[in-house]
């Protein structure tokens, strides 16, 4: 191909590229869609939000379930059930492989961020402290609120039922799952 030939390509693939654009522009100014006058959905915000929001602090904390009152109770059929949301990125079968995280066997009473061959982001590896239920309930709320830069981007269970029988169902995951703690009196 001599050099005329290119030019020919060259210009019609710029020629189709400024068609584009000049459709485009063209197509925003003839379909321009005003604002409405009127938002058409209002959130509604308690005056505890507000008061919460305008000092600058969080509204107060969910509190944490009596786990030897609710843990016999929990569903874990249900729970393995809200497991299935985990397993797109976590792997729970024993010496299953690490996937987008890592294999969740175990997780109960495992020390935060130490499960062999995954790399975790900086923000989980800075504390190794065990995954209790209490804060494995937390985090499962909303993971990024819990642990600030996790590479988790999962949105979190706001269900309360649900996070309980799911770690009823994880507690069961395991080759020892931890004791059922003493009910709170």
């Amino acid at each position: 191909m001599d050099s005329w030939e290119w030019n020919k390509i060259a210009g019609a693939v710029l020629g189709t590229l400024m068609f584009v654009l000049v459709v485009s522009f063209i197509a925003e100014g003839v379909f321009e869609t005003p604002l409405p006058k009127k938002p058409g959905y209002v959130v509604e915000v308690s005056e505890e939000q507000q008061t919460a929001s305008a000092a600058g602090t969080q509204p107060a904390a969910e509190p944490i379930p009596d786990w030897g009152a609710v843990l016999p109770k929990a569903d874990t059929a249900h729970g393995k059930d809200v497991s299935t949301r985990c397993e797109q990125c976590h792997d729970l079968s024993k010496g299953g492989p690490n996937k987008i995280g890592p294999n969740l066997w175990g997780v109960v009473g495992r020390a935060r961020a130490t499960h062999p061959g995954f790399d975790y982001s900086s923000a989980m590896s800075a504390n190794h402290d065990p995954w209790t239920l209490d804060k494995l309930f937390v985090f499962l709320k909303q993971p990024q609120t819990y642990v600030p830069g996790t590479k988790m981007s999962f949105a979190g269970l706001r269900s309360t039922a649900d996070r309980i029988d799911l770690l009823a169902y994880l507690r069961t995951q395991s080759d020892s799952p931890i004791p059922i703690p003493a009910a709170k009196k």
